[in-house]
């Protein structure tokens, strides 16, 4: 495996560079400049992002370092202190909602806060909040354009908060009212890895299948699903889905 803190430099080398059309400096203007990590399990979409954003001279984005799961991401943020990491939602080790608990002193600097983009396949409502409340500052989908995502990192890297138009209405729903969103004692009995074997659980896939996904054992598929089932007084894998289906986690 190579060094998690190098910034993806070999993207360029992937895609002959008039194969990739650049990416306007929609985001900041002339002499605007900022650091930023990516965060995704998966290797080619990183490749992707970086071929498209990380053309420097023309976007001013930085990619200073890569990572495809919760403890390389933890190792590279601190290591590199960028000013906007990419996050994506679904990652080994614990997910995006880790990486963020785990990176909150970072967050928190009042000198050189690292701030949160979301950038995910999911546009599911739970994972939306999950990471909001989390401590990101928005949330886009993999659909969003090149230009509208460079865009986007320079708001969040000003502080602005961010989101895709369909994702926003989640958060306005979550947060409207002035008293404290409410909590779901049953999900929150749940670690943040149960959580996650119960969602590909509830969407169909198998123990082996699971497994794959998450870079676990299926023996350990089964101790997680056991313990679902206890923590929430279910008996086999179809209440479990019915339960996710009914509290919005498919």
């Amino acid at each position: 495996m190579s060094d998690p803190t190098e910034a993806s430099g070999t993207a360029g080398a992937a895609e002959p560079a008039e194969a990739v059309e650049p990416c306007r400096p929609a985001g900041g203007g002339p002499g605007r400049h900022v650091r930023v990590v990516l965060v995704d399990d998966h290797r080619m979409f990183r490749t992707g992002v970086q071929a498209e954003i990380g053309q420097t001279e023309q976007t001013g984005v930085e990619v200073v370092g890569e990572a495809a799961d919760v403890d390389q991401a933890v190792t590279v943020i601190t290591a590199t202190r960028p000013e906007v990491v990419l996050l994506d939602v679904h990652l080994p080790g614990g997910g995006g909602v880790e990486v963020l608990r785990r990176s909150a002193p970072l967050m928190a600097d009042a000198e050189q806060p690292v701030r949160f983009l979301a950038l995910s396949v999911s546009d599911a409502a739970e994972d939306v909040i999950g990471v909001i409340r989390g401590g990101a500052r928005g949330y886009v989908t993999k659909t969003i354009t090149g230009t509208d995502l460079v865009d986007s990192i320079f708001r969040v890297q000003e502080g602005d908060a961010v989101f895709s138009p369909r994702l926003a209405g989640f958060v306005l729903d979550a947060f409207a009212s002035t008293d404290a969103p409410p909590v779901d004692e049953d999900l929150d009995r749940l670690t943040q890895r149960e959580r996650e074997v119960l969602r590909l659980i509830a969407r169909g896939y198998a123990y082996k299948e699971i497994a794959k996904q998450l870079f676990i054992s299926v023996k350990t598929v089964e101790s997680h699903v056991s313990a679902v089932l206890r923590k929430l007084q279910l008996s086999n894998r179809h209440e479990l889905t019915r339960w996710a289906t009914a509290h919005r986690l498919v």
